[in-house]
């Protein structure tokens, strides 16, 4: 019997991992531009008073205590009705919300209000600490 020699491969074959680095690196540069995110369109308003804000009387003022709770005209009003509330005063008040928060009011609640509010319909919300 003759003795086979066999070859044996001393180096890794990179050709395959590099085919599938290039084609990660594509999918990525197509992906990434629709993962842009939409946030919130705001427009910067100029310093106005809140005093003034409130003496026109065409805006919904409503409350966010330290302890997360809602009030509109210094009533209580729970989560689960709040969008339902708001969207009757829009119809007196029509101008939008104002959303007076205390300083301790947590960003949470905040942005809850916000949401509610333009479930509501609400176009125009303005935020001040109270």
């Amino acid at each position: 019997m003759a003795s086979r020699e066999r070859n044996t491969f001393n180096e890794i074959n990179i050709t395959p991992l590099t085919d599938i680095f290039l084609v990660l690196l594509i999918i990525m540069m197509v992906i990434a531009p629709l993962l842009d995110q939409q946030g919130l369109n705001l427009a910067v308003p100029n310093n106005v008073e809140v005093q003034d804000v409130k003496q026109e009387n065409k805006l919904i003022s409503v409350t966010v205590t330290d302890d997360d709770r809602y009030y509109i005209d210094e009533n209580e009003v729970a989560v689960s009705q709040l969008e339902e509330t708001i969207k009757q005063k829009s119809k007196e008040f029509p101008e939008g919300v104002l959303i007076l928060a205390q300083p301790e009011a947590s960003h949470g609640a905040v942005v809850k209000l916000m949401d509610k509010a333009r479930d509501a319909g609400v176009a125009n919300i303005s935020i001040s600490e109270s």
